[in-house]
């Protein structure tokens, strides 16, 4: 029996030193872009978080709490609500966060894709508003930006995540409720495959 226990505990270590092994020599992306994995890290992180008492953080499967911003622009939008029915892609980015940098173009070219009746794409900047202007004026999208500050009850720890991670992706669905979730940036042609399999029943 004691043999038995030594070999499990030696395979078991083995796999945790291949993992943190990949992780050094490949950076977590291969980790991160599986399901497993997003679930993983993202339970590490928001186990970790402080979200002040009273705080509504969603959680996978169950409603989503409205959350109302201004807009880009003027005016105020609520997430999910402003999308009348059909399935929301939130994104919260920075202008100073050079991954979110990076996905923008995918989400600008899933947005386009998606026409009058898909999935609506919409950016949640945790940043200043000035910042978010001339980032915009550099690299321009067409889909709705609202603003918020970064903080311990900004709409990113409302959407899921408390951790405060960016770029972070929220997939709601056209009834409100929280599908999928993503920390870190989508690569190219991605998105609509993480989606579709959000959105299937």
């Amino acid at each position: 029996m004691r043999g038995n226990t030594k070999v499990v505990l030696v395979a078991l270590g083995a796999g945790l030193l291949g993992v943190a092994a990949a992780l050094l020599v490949r950076g977590p992306g291969p980790l991160l872009g599986t399901e497993a994995g997003q679930r993983a890290v993202q339970g590490v992180l928001n186990a970790r978080a402080d979200v002040p008492e009273g705080v509504p953080v969603a959680r996978r499967g169950e409603p989503v709490p409205p959350v109302t911003l201004p807009a880009l622009g003027g005016g105020t939008a609520t997430v999910p609500d402003f999308a009348a029915g059909r399935p929301v892609l939130v994104n919260l980015w920075a202008s100073w966060c050079g991954p979110c940098i990076e996905e923008m173009p995918e989400l600008e070219r899933f947005h386009a894709a998606q026409g009058p009746n898909g999935t609506q794409v919409v950016g949640i900047a945790l940043d200043d508003p000035a910042a978010v202007e001339a980032f915009l004026r550099r690299i321009p999208v067409s889909y709705p930006i609202l603003l918020d500050t970064p903080g311990p009850a900004d709409a990113g720890v409302r959407l899921g995540n408390p951790a405060g991670v960016l770029p972070y992706t929220a997939l709601v669905g056209a009834d409100g409720r929280l599908l999928r979730q993503r920390i870190g940036p989508f690569a190219h042609g991605e998105i609509e495959g993480w989606a579709r399999d959000g959105l299937e029943p």
